[in-house]
C-alpha cells in the first residue's frame, strides 16, 4: 500500500510538472498550453491578467492539496497503535528527494517564463503613442504645418494601415504552458485608435465644411451680379466682370 500511494503521489506530481515545465529529455518540445492568460492594457502598460504571480500561486496550491490529499491516509502497519500517536502518510511522503524535487521545480515553473512574457508584451509599446500623447494636441501640430485635404487623407490612411497591423496580431501567442489572449489588448488598441482617427475626421470635416459654405457666399454672390437686369453698358459691364470672375475661380 505505502509504494503504490507513493507511486500514485509522484505520478500526479510528475505529470503536473511535464505539462507545466516540459520533460528534461526533451528541451524543444512544444507544449500543450495549460493556462490561459489574457493580456489587457492597465492604464499605460499591457499586463496578464490573471498575473504570473498568481498564476504561480496556483501552481503552488495544486501541488499542496496533492501532498496534503495524503495526510488523511494512514500507514497499514499503525493499526494497532494508538490514534493519538499515529503517523500520516503525508509525513513520509514528505521526505522523498524525488518528490521534494518535483515540488521545488513547480514551485519555480512559471518564473522561468518571465523574460519571455516581458519581451512578448513590449511589443505593444509600438503603439504606447496611443495612450501617451493627447490627439487633440498632435492635431494641433499637425495644424501649424497647414495641412491641405490631401495631407489629412494621408494622416486618417496611415490610421486605418495601424489598424490593419492591430488585427494581424494573433488571437492567441503561446510561452511556455501559458496561453496569452490578445482580443482585450487589441480592442483596447482599436477604441484609442477609433478616437484619435474620429477627432482628425471630425476636424476636416468642419474645414470642408467651412469651405464649402465660402463657396456658398461666393456663388450668391456672384448670382446676384449676373442676375441683374442689363439695361445699359454699364450694366453690361458688371455682368461681365462677374463672368470674369467666374472664370478666374
Amino acid at each position: 500500500m505505502y509504494q503504490a500511494l507513493l507511486h500514485a503521489t509522484k505520478y500526479s506530481l510528475n505529470q503536473m510538472k511535464e505539462r507545466i515545465c516540459g520533460r528534461r529529455n526533451l528541451p524543444k518540445q512544444v507544449l500543450k498550453p495549460f493556462f490561459e492568460v489574457n493580456v489587457r492594457l492597465d492604464g499605460s502598460k499591457s499586463v496578464l491578467k490573471p498575473s504570473l504571480d498568481e498564476v504561480q500561486v496556483a501552481i503552488n496550491r495544486a501541488a499542496s492539496c496533492v501532498l496534503k490529499s495524503t495526510k488523511f491516509v494512514q500507514l497499514w502497519f499503525q493499526k494497532d497503535i494508538p490514534e493519538e500517536e499515529k503517523e500520516p502518510f503525508y509525513n513520509w511522503i514528505a521526505k522523498d528527494k524525488e518528490i521534494v524535487k518535483v515540488i521545488l521545480l513547480l514551485t519555480g515553473s512559471i518564473q522561468g517564463t518571465k523574460n519571455s512574457v516581458s519581451k512578448f508584451l513590449e511589443g505593444f509599446t509600438t503603439y504606447s503613442w496611443l495612450w501617451t500623447r493627447k490627439p487633440e494636441d498632435e492635431l494641433k501640430k499637425f495644424r501649424m504645418d497647414n495641412p491641405d485635404l490631401d495631407d489629412f487623407e494621408d494622416k486618417l490612411k496611415d490610421f486605418d494601415f495601424k489598424s490593419a497591423q492591430i488585427d494581424e496580431i494573433q488571437q492567441t501567442h503561446q510561452i511556455g504552458a501559458l496561453s496569452l489572449k490578445t482580443e482585450g489588448v487589441k480592442a483596447a488598441l482599436h477604441n484609442y485608435l477609433g478616437s484619435w482617427k474620429q477627432i482628425f475626421s471630425k476636424d476636416i470635416h468642419k474645414q470642408a465644411k467651412n469651405l464649402l459654405s465660402n463657396l456658398a457666399d461666393d456663388i450668391k454672390q456672384i448670382r446676384l451680379k449676373i442676375d441683374k437686369e442689363v439695361k445699359d453698358i454699364d450694366s453690361v459691364g458688371s455682368v461681365m466682370l462677374a463672368l470674369e470672375e467666374i472664370r478666374k475661380k
